[in-house]
């Protein structure tokens, strides 16, 4: 194919975009002003009409939510090891240890009987993440923390309009939590939102990302400045309108990968799953992903390895000597960052393009 190399990702910043933040920037209220409060609104009709929080981004989001649920030092919060290292960041941030659980396979979301197997006296809470826009297996989740009263907290930062059995993600547990960053499925340049049907909740959180304060100098609690700006809520929003039918592209470049790709294993879909591809993410098996990669960079088409290395190998989750944790046993982990490669799947790319992708990876793959 003639012309530009394909990037993984291509961030969409369009004239309504525009137009929304330079009618902002005019109006002279660009932070507490109305097109934050109007964006919590809107986006709350993609979580089942929860109330909505907009935060500065998804990182934050998380950080405010795991502050607001009550978790400290002491406590125990289980994630998945292969994520983005914020997942468990945000558990260390208010001071509590992330217990790491391995993946389920297919899907590449927390497996809940390794969930139910790092359960000790001193867990709190099970913090899913919505992998690459497909939804954990909630349900069995749910039915895990009920037994043993956790509570439980959606990273759904990569999967905007995702579902399973037909609730989306971001309304089973007590908060979910979404990030705005430009390469998401809908953006507000930088950003976050958290959701949750606890309206006493949602006011906790209020308090906590504006210093504390609902009245200005009426301070109630010990907060920090989290807070979106109405420029970035104002792209938000026009973002949000598109997200369905973005959706959809992404969906139908997905099903025609699906379709064509032969040479790698192609992103599985779980019974009664929607699935939103964030990022469409093969299996490259044999140990011949590099090669892959390496090859397909020279056809111009981009890619990327989300994630090279799953977090209980990153340095601040190594052991005082700089060792690995022996009591990590993840061996879905270890064979998915060591497997994965993610495809353009974005919805502006042109069915010559979505040919040359396919065509490509089975070439190069075939090769090898």
């Amino acid at each position: 194919m003639n012309g530009k190399p394909i990037p993984p990702a291509r961030p969409v910043i369009g004239e309504a975009e525009i137009e929304a933040a330079v009618r902002v920037l005019r109006s002279g209220m660009v932070v507490q002003g109305p097109e934050v409060k109007a964006f919590e609104d809107e986006f709350s009709t993609l979580v089942d009409g929860r109330h909505g929080v907009a935060v500065n981004s998804g990182t934050s989001a998380l950080h405010l939510a795991l502050i607001a649920m009550g978790v400290g030092p002491g406590d125990e919060v289980i994630v998945p090891s292969f994520s983005f290292a914020a997942s468990a960041n945000a558990v260390r941030l208010v001071g509590a240890e992330p217990v790491f659980a391995d993946i389920e396979r297919g899907s590449f979301c927390l497996d809940p009987d390794a969930a139910a197997a790092a359960i000790t006296p001193r867990t709190v809470a099970i913090m899913p993440v919505h992998l690459y826009g497909h939804p954990a297996a909630m349900d069995r989740i749910m039915a895990l923390a009920e037994r043993h009263g956790l509570a439980v907290l959606e990273d759904a930062c990569q999967a905007h309009g995702a579902a399973l059995n037909g609730t989306p993600v971001g309304a089973f547990g007590i908060a979910g939590t979404f990030s705005f960053y430009p390469t998401k499925n809908m953006h507000s340049l930088e950003g976050g939102m958290i959701t949750t049907a606890d309206a006493e909740f949602a006011r906790t959180l209020r308090l906590l990302r504006n210093q504390g304060m609902e009245q200005r100098y009426a301070n109630e609690i010990v907060g920090a400045n989290m807070r979106l700006t109405d420029v970035a809520a104002a792209v938000g929003r026009e973002q949000f309108k598109q997200l369905p039918q973005w959706t959809e592209q992404r969906q139908s470049n997905a099903k025609f990968l699906d379709s064509r790709i032969t040479t790698v294993v192609t992103p599985p879909v779980a019974d009664n799953a929607k699935h939103v591809y964030h990022q469409y993410t093969v299996r490259v098996e044999g140990g011949h992903r590099d090669a892959l990669q390496a090859g397909l960079t020279e056809k111009g088409i981009g890619s990327a390895v989300y994630y090279p290395t799953p977090i209980h190998r990153l340095k601040p989750y190594l052991t005082a000597e700089g060792k690995v944790n022996t009591a990590w046993d993840l061996p879905e982990t270890e064979k998915a960052a060591a497997e994965v490669l993610s495809l353009p799947v974005f919805p502006s790319l042109t069915a010559e393009e979505l040919e040359y992708i396919a065509d490509g990876v089975n070439t190069v793959a075939g090769r090898l």
